[in-house]
């Protein structure tokens, strides 16, 4: 259900169900938590390129369980949010970058909003269409959406249900960048080894701290980069970082 790759630093994990356009299924969910949990603790590994196999991103989530979901209001509300999927996404202590072709609609969208940037196909097609079936957005696409767009364009987008193609999401600052269809994991992996060359410890501190100005005030997120910043300075990197930036050579980091 999901083929893990790897391109030397970079992991590249890829939805495999291209007979459901890469819908997101119980066994979807639970081999992108197995792969994450792995990756999480593999300091090989320094950026993560979420994509879809067969050129489509993902298609939301498959329809067909609904009715199980039904059955069951608790295992419904569990599955909605596929677990702790896209918190995990979200929280991922190394950099997600979401690989986006043909569409990402509904939990698809989702997931991009999880990630912490994304390159996306001219002619991708994103959306939450959720209201067109009679639901809404269950994987956190009410509340993500909200703070990428702010409110007007977020709410446009979520009770109409209209589709955006890759460049008009670039436009309205839902993606990261916007590059020629053929291009679109080439380009994520690009980013993803140019993010790998930096200190582990320093990338993962700063999107921690980046994190912070979500969910807080700006006094507090200020607080959070000081505390983070203090202890970056103090490590091992961060000498090396200085004595290669004096030396006019690479940098060697190692994470600590």
């Amino acid at each position: 259900m999901v083929r893990s790759e790897r391109r030397g630093a970079v992991a590249i994990l890829r939805i495999n169900r291209p007979e459901a356009r890469n819908a997101l299924n119980a066994a979807v969910f639970a081999a992108l938590n197995r792969h994450l949990a792995e990756l999480r603790t593999d300091d090989s590994v320094r950026a993560i390129v979420l994509a879809g196999a067969s050129g489509v991103f993902c298609a939301g989530a498959d329809i067909t369980a609904f009715d199980a979901l039904r059955a069951d209001p608790l295992i419904g509300q569990r599955r909605a949010s596929g677990g702790t999927l896209w918190a995990d996404l979200e929280n991922f202590p190394k950099p997600v970058i979401a690989a986006v072709e043909g569409l990402a609609l509904g939990g698809g969208l989702e997931l991009v909003l999880a990630c912490d940037t994304s390159i996306v196909g001219q002619g991708a097609r994103l959306g939450l269409p959720e209201v067109k079936l009679g639901v809404i957005p269950g994987g956190g696409g009410t509340q993500r959406l909200i703070r990428a767009l702010g409110k007007p364009r977020a709410m446009a987008l979520l009770l109409s249900g209209d589709l955006v193609t890759g460049t008009e999401a670039a436009t309205l600052g839902l993606v990261g960048k916007v590059v020629d269809d053929d291009e679109v994991v080439e380009q994520a992996i690009a980013l993803a080894q140019r993010i790998s060359a930096n200190s582990p410890l320093a990338v993962a501190l700063a999107k921690d701290a980046a994190l912070a100005a979500q969910t807080g005030s700006i006094a507090a997120g200020l607080e959070h980069e000081k505390r983070n910043f203090v202890y970056s300075l103090a490590s091992d990197d961060s000498h090396e970082g200085q004595a290669a930036f004096v030396a006019k050579r690479s940098p060697n980091f190692t994470g600590r």
